[in-house]
């Protein structure tokens, strides 16, 4: 008989420790960064769904300032937290510039674009007193230097000089503001200039001007214009050494300190008919608000500015409280 040979079982090896300690690392970096991801997903959804969430504020009182119209409103949200003739017609004066400002930066392909500024632009300035920013007929000046000039000293020569530029004359330009306004809802709005000079068919509402401003300070360039205390131009073939021109809200604003935060920024008006009216927007506690206020008389002051702080004390109050 053929001898039969005897099958050695095979016994298992032994897993190397090397192995088992690079599993192990394996399985740590996995379980660490599926946590990153989870956190990661869930700040990402708890700040999508924060934008959404009712404002801690929810109604603020209005009364007692000294402008007869205003509006309060959730910067991010639109909501309404207070009001006091909201939609009653109003002369929005130079508040009017905010449009001009944010058209004409739509419409601009380079804010480095040179602009001279012809004579027939200051046609009526003069004669009307309306507020300049300190340029001169014939001078050339830089897009975003008459933008500054339109928001901060509130020049009527940088509104007429954009306009022509961009549209060829003010009455063009006036239609794509026109325009504009309707695309935004602007319900209760009219324009007939660049400038906000008087005219009885030119008139907005307070509410109307929030959703203006709530609108601009989305763009970048317009936020950064509303929030410059100063601004320098660069030179000119009139002023070589530039101009230097000055808010004319932080100028009645020494601290734009309110109550658990500060006024970021904004645009007044004035004119014999409108009053003193103002467009700002602030951030209390890490969310921003707009108040706009319309007719306030005159007192040697700025009763205008006044209740804006007012209006922002009052939320900050408010925000603390809850």
């Amino acid at each position: 008989m053929a001898n039969k040979r005897k099958r050695r079982r095979s016994r298992p090896r032994k897993s190397s420790g090397s192995g088992k300690i690079i599993l192990c690392a394996v399985v740590e970096v996995l379980v660490m960064l599926t946590l990153v991801i989870i956190i990661g997903w869930n700040k990402g959804v708890k700040e999508w769904f924060a934008q959404f969430q009712i404002p801690v504020v929810k109604e603020v009182d209005i009364s007692g300032i000294n402008s007869p119209y205003g509006i309060l409103i959730d910067a991010r949200s639109g909501k309404t937290l207070g009001e006091n003739g909201a939609d009653e017609r109003i002369y929005p004066a130079s508040l009017t510039k905010m449009m001009t400002a944010i058209v004409a930066i739509e419409e601009l392909k380079s804010l480095d674009t040179e602009i001279t500024l012809s004579n027939e632009v200051f046609n009526g300035l003069y004669e009307q007193d309306a507020t300049q920013a300190g340029f001169q007929p014939g001078e050339t000046v830089r897009a975003i230097d008459l933008l500054y000039g339109v928001m901060l000293p509130s020049g009527a020569e940088c509104c007429i000089g954009l306009a022509d530029y961009i549209s060829g004359s003010e009455e063009g330009f006036v239609q794509l503001m026109n325009k504009k306004a309707d695309k935004l809802g602007m319900e209760n709005t009219h324009f007939m200039d660049s400038t906000g000079l008087h005219n009885p068919e030119h008139y907005s509402t307070v509410r109307d001007m929030a959703i203006l401003l709530k609108y601009s300070i989305k763009n970048d360039t317009f936020r950064e214009i509303a929030e410059s205390p100063w601004h320098s131009t660069g030179l000119t073939n009139v002023h070589p050494d530039g101009i230097t021109y000055y808010s004319t809200m932080f100028k009645n604003l020494s601290d734009p300190s309110v109550t658990g935060g500060k006024i970021l920024g904004g645009k007044t008006g004035f004119t014999n008919e409108a009053g003193l009216c103002l467009a700002s927007f602030a951030e209390i506690e890490g969310r921003e608000y707009i108040f706009v206020s319309a007719g306030a008389a005159e007192n040697g002051g700025a009763p205008n500015v006044q209740d804006a702080v007012t209006v922002y004390n009052r939320v900050g109050a408010i925000v603390q409280g809850a």
